[in-house]
């Protein structure tokens, strides 16, 4: 299983130029590699392989004039912005074929140089490495100082140099992990729980635990409206609109470094206190829409559950999701009879059968692990047979946390 550890890097102002300048190149050959597959379609050619666009677009560009300045930079950094482009245009056909899952993919486009997030990607050919005194030794970089939150499990297979928005660096390793290894050092449990998420309460628990939501968008919206408006007054294409955008992009920033470690601590003591969580499944985009989009984004549902998911199979849980259609706030969890829809304004309500007076999420948190099915005896091993594997190899590849990623 592969997992991503990132740190946050301070790179010098020598160092920073190297890197803006290894961003730039990337870039480039990104475009071009897009550029030569739109003319080749557009003129009813085959695409050209990538092997002969690595050869045209950066060994041949580096003895012209115009290219010269890709000599510059690492030729890994170029060989793999060319790989990311392949990978794009793969995305897309198999897109287009319906053999891969979610959301249809366009064509890929071209990179600006506005963008707010930039990346270079190293391989273990580029020889990089890790100074006895702890920094990052890039090729044609330079030895980058490195916030060292943890220590790396094992040897890093890549590593990836990000800026985001908010104008920080970030190293980005990714690890090879042993999922029995992980699962051996993570303490039996016999318990299993049912999650039943909200907006009044983040989660509430089938123990009858509620856990409050942070709600840090809400919170911080004052500050952020601020920022906005400065923003707002400063006129286009100036240095001081370009400090305002930075500290816009800052405040929002610590919102999301905020919220994923909260869901990063929540899911870890989920996952290590019980052999089997059940949750439902939320139609995230379709509440999106309504009046209540900012809250459910605030939320950050489908974060959280992504990493329920990644750690439960790292750790040899099992993690059970269950339909949206299951009416859990419907079904009296004592009796089983169902009482009918109710509004969201009906926080308790007391069953017509057997005459039981119901928290509205706490029963609903016993109907989803009823309705998962997990039963846990006295021996540990859950019920059902096979755990749920996770969808995602990685915590993800866009890294901001120092601290919090792999938790």
């Amino acid at each position: 299983m592969q997992l991503r550890y990132s740190f946050r890097l301070y790179p010098d102002t020598g160092q920073q130029r190297a890197l803006a300048k290894a961003f730039g190149c990337a870039r480039v050959v990104f475009n071009d590699a897009v550029l030569a597959r739109e003319d080749a379609r557009k003129a009813g050619q085959p695409f050209p392989r990538i092997g002969e666009l690595s050869t045209r677009l950066i060994t041949q560009a580096k003895r012209t004039v115009e290219r010269s300045w890709l000599g510059e930079v690492s030729a890994v950094v170029l060989q793999q912005s060319l790989r990311d482009a392949e990978t794009a245009y793969r995305n897309f056909f198999a897109s287009l074929k319906g053999a891969r899952k979610g959301p249809k993919l366009g064509a890929p486009r071209l990179k600006s140089r506005k963008d707010a997030r930039q990346s270079i990607r190293f391989t273990a050919n580029a020889r990089w490495k890790i100074t006895s005194s702890g920094r990052l030794d890039l090729p044609k970089i330079g030895a980058v100082k490195v916030k060292w939150s943890r220590t790396l499990p094992a040897t890093p297979a890549s590593v990836t140099v990000i800026k985001d928005s908010a104008g920080r660096f970030f190293a980005s390793f990714v690890i090879d992990t042993d999922p029995a290894a992980d699962a051996a050092r993570m303490p039996g449990s016999d318990h299993a729980i049912g999650i039943d998420l909200g907006l009044t309460h983040f989660a509430v628990l089938s123990t009858g635990e509620k856990i409050d939501s942070p709600r840090f968008l809400r919170r911080s919206e004052k500050k952020l409206k601020k920022a906005q408006k400065e923003l707002s007054r400063k006129q286009k294409g100036s240095k001081n609109r370009e400090k305002a955008r930075l500290k816009v992009a800052r405040a929002h920033a610590q919102v999301t470094d905020a919220r994923r470690e909260f869901h990063h601590q929540l899911s870890t003591r989920l996952i290590s206190e019980n052999q089997g969580i059940a949750v439902e499944t939320l139609s995230v985009a379709g509440l999106a829409r309504t009046r209540l989009a900012k809250s459910v984004h605030d939320a950050g549902w489908t974060a959280f559950v992504n990493m329920l998911e990644y750690k439960a199979q790292r750790y040899g849980r099992t993690l059970i999701k269950i339909g949206r259609y299951e009416p859990t706030s419907q079904v009296c969890s004592t009796c089983g009879v169902v009482d009918g829809p109710k509004p969201l304004s009906v926080r308790e309500w007391t069953c017509t059968a057997c005459g039981t007076l119901h928290d509205r999420d706490h029963n609903a948190a016993l109907n989803v692990k009823q309705a998962a099915g997990l039963a846990v005896p006295a021996c540990g091993a859950p019920v059902r047979p096979e755990p749920v594997l996770a969808q995602r190899a990685e915590t993800g590849s866009h890294g901001f946390s120092t601290k919090n990623r792999a938790a």
